[in-house]
């Protein structure tokens, strides 16, 4: 066994023990290489269970918050879901694994080419990826069985994703009072309207607007 499939066993084991549980979110997980979604710099870290920077202020997230946030989904091979911050395209291939058919919405180019370059290498071929302003959604598409919010926001979720969720669908988005006080929550909607459920605390970027200006990545 090398290193690599040492370090992945360790963090599968890790994961279970801080409750991702779904048999189908762990073999996406197994499935996946983060080391391909983490800079070269940061490649003997892409098993450890934590956030690494991706350039452009962004960052991929924690593997523990990937595992949980896919789980609180309830995603089979029927569904299919939005994601909102491809980043580096890592929470959108896990999704794919599991899902019918992934769209997924980045505001920075860069990062969205990146990824798309990643999604090919690896075969995915149930996604669909584009760079524009995650906060209107991707209504030509729409309705979405599952939408997962990969930024934090603050007060209520964009009216827009809430329009775009089918009845009988389930949104996964980080929300609160201001980005110092997220809380992952599971909004249910049904033919009487939307049920929330608060789940855990979370640190995440920012939710922002618009595509953002081309910069040069530090």
């Amino acid at each position: 066994m090398t290193s690599g499939a040492a370090r992945k066993i360790r963090l599968l084991m890790l994961l279970r023990r801080q409750g991702v549980t779904d048999v189908n979110v762990l073999r996406a997980i197994e499935l996946i290489p983060r080391e391909l979604f983490v800079p070269r710099l940061f490649r003997d870290q892409a098993y450890e269970d934590t956030a690494l920077p991706i350039g452009h202020g962004q960052t991929i997230s924690q593997p523990q918050v990937v595992g949980l946030m896919t789980q609180a989904l309830e995603l089979t091979d029927r569904h299919k879901v939005l994601e909102i911050g491809t980043g580096s395209g890592y929470q959108a291939a896990i999704l794919a694994k599991i899902a019918r058919r992934v769209y997924t919405i980045e505001r920075h180019r860069p990062l969205a080419q990146e990824a798309e370059q990643r999604f090919t290498a690896l075969r995915l071929h149930n996604m669909t990826a584009r760079v524009g302003d995650g906060i209107k959604g991707w209504p030509e598409a729409a309705p979405f069985e599952r939408i997962l919010v990969t930024a934090g926001c603050i007060g209520n979720p964009p009216h827009g994703l809430v329009e775009q969720l089918a009845v009988g669908g389930v949104m996964v988005i980080p929300l609160g009072p201001d980005h110092r006080a997220l809380n992952v929550v599971r909004i249910r909607r049904d033919e009487d309207g939307l049920k929330r459920e608060v789940l855990w605390p979370v640190r995440f970027v920012p939710l922002l607007p618009d595509i953002a200006p081309e910069t040069i990545s530090a």
